[in-house]
């Protein structure tokens, strides 16, 4: 099986551009694309400045992200930038209507033997897989930040070929990522689905008046050893995020039970959406 050498990647926010960055360092000829060059500018410098920081703590090797760098082009131009990929990587909104409108796009633009990949965690492949060439569809799902956290979750469904899946994971692998297989499709894959069933027990622990939000995290990060605790957690990835996913969750499964908790739902009503509001769980301050 050819190396992928030419990565498009697909939505210039925090995810998308972090991607780009590490398709780059991967050796591959990367192009960002989005539909606002602002956002596309602003990716760049963030970009710079994270490299930059990486390269102050020696986690980054400066001829390296140099050489990146000069691999690594932005456009607003889909269309020719996806003629010449090995493999795209959506990385846009979490709308199941947008990203179908984009694969089709795809499936008309890219060539036939072109990996599409979506990073969505919570939308599989198969929804997307029908209106483009589907054995070429997969997931391929980082975690934020993308620079830093290691694992990929690659996910194939029925319609996904072999070849497909393992050029995903040979591809991760030379971002430097730990890729899992995840062989079957399944709502959340398999680290959200873990962390998504300690949210739950978090917030139903708090519900039940059992202890405080800072106790239940002081719990989790000195009695589990995780890093950061549930309700930390929750507002670093923010509550209307996580409001979605349980929403969406809800209706994949068919189980309204498993939708947004009570206290998820009043903190959105009230714009505490975690850190990139000031408030959530915790209070932070001025966004």
């Amino acid at each position: 099986m050819t190396p992928i050498g030419t990565a498009v990647v697909c939505g210039a926010g925090a995810m998308g551009s972090q991607i780009a960055m590490l398709a780059a360092l991967a050796g591959c000829d990367t192009t960002m694309v989005d539909v606002d060059q602002e956002r596309l500018d602003s990716a760049m410098d963030q970009l710079e400045k994270r490299c930059a920081r990486g390269v102050a703590r020696g986690t980054l090797d400066a001829d390296d992200v140099e050489a990146a760098f000069a691999r690594l082009a932005t456009s607003l131009d889909l269309d020719d930038a996806a003629s010449g990929a090995d493999i795209v990587i959506e990385a846009i909104v979490e709308d199941l209507g947008a990203k179908r409108d984009l694969f089709q796009r795809l499936g008309r633009v890219a060539p036939a033997d072109a990996i599409l990949a979506t990073n969505s965690s919570s939308i599989v492949s198969s929804k997307l897989a029908d209106i483009t060439n589907p054995g070429r569809v997969c997931n391929m799902h980082f975690f934020n930040p993308a620079l830093v956290m290691k694992l990929v979750e690659v996910v194939g469904g029925e319609h996904t070929s072999p070849d497909t899946v393992e050029a995903a994971v040979e591809l991760a692998e030379r971002m430097g990522k730990t890729p899992v297989v995840v062989r079957r499709e399944i709502f959340g894959f398999i680290a959200n689905r873990i962390v998504a069933a300690i949210f739950d027990e978090a917030i139903e622990l708090l519900e039940a008046g059992v202890a405080t939000v800072e106790d239940i995290d002081l719990a989790v990060t000195n009695g589990l050893g995780h890093p950061v605790g549930p309700f930390a957690l929750l507002d670093l990835t923010g509550i209307d995020v996580n409001v979605g996913i349980k929403k969406l969750e809800a209706q994949e499964t068919g189980d309204p039970s498993r939708g947004p908790a009570t206290t998820l739902l009043d903190l959105e009503r009230a714009g505490r959406l975690g850190r990139k509001t000031g408030r959530g769980f915790y209070e932070y301050g001025a966004s």
